[in-house]
C-alpha cells in the first residue's frame, strides 16, 4: 500500500468534485481510482503509462492513470512515486488533456 500525498491543486479539484453533487459519478470514478492507485498502481484497470511532456517539481517521472473512459472529457490522475519509499503524490485530477 502506497500513503498518497496530495498537491494542493490536486486536494482542490478532488474536493471540488466531492461537494459538487453534479460531479458525483466523476468523483466517484476518481475516488476509485485513487484506492487502485495507493493498492497497486499497475492495476491493469487504471492503464497507468508515463506522461512523457510532463515531470514533477523535482524531475520525478509522472503517470497518468484513468479514472473514466470512453467519457466526454474523461478524468485522468497524474502522479509521481515519493517524496519518501512507499508514498505518492498525487500531481494533478483532470479532464483528459
Amino acid at each position: 500500500m502506497f500513503e498518497l500525498q496530495w498537491t494542493d491543486e490536486a486536494k482542490a479539484t478532488y474536493k471540488l468534485l466531492k461537494d459538487n453533487a453534479s460531479e458525483k459519478a466523476r468523483y466517484r470514478a476518481v475516488k476509485k481510482t485513487l484506492k487502485l492507485l495507493a493498492g497497486n498502481p499497475r492495476h491493469p484497470g487504471l492503464q497507468t503509462h508515463p506522461f512523457l511532456s510532463l515531470n514533477g517539481p523535482n524531475g520525478e517521472k509522472v503517470f497518468e492513470a484513468y479514472a473514466q473512459q470512453k467519457t466526454s472529457a474523461a478524468y485522468r490522475v497524474f502522479w509521481y512515486y515519493g517524496p519518501s519509499k512507499g508514498e505518492m503524490t498525487i500531481f494533478a485530477i483532470t479532464p483528459h488533456p
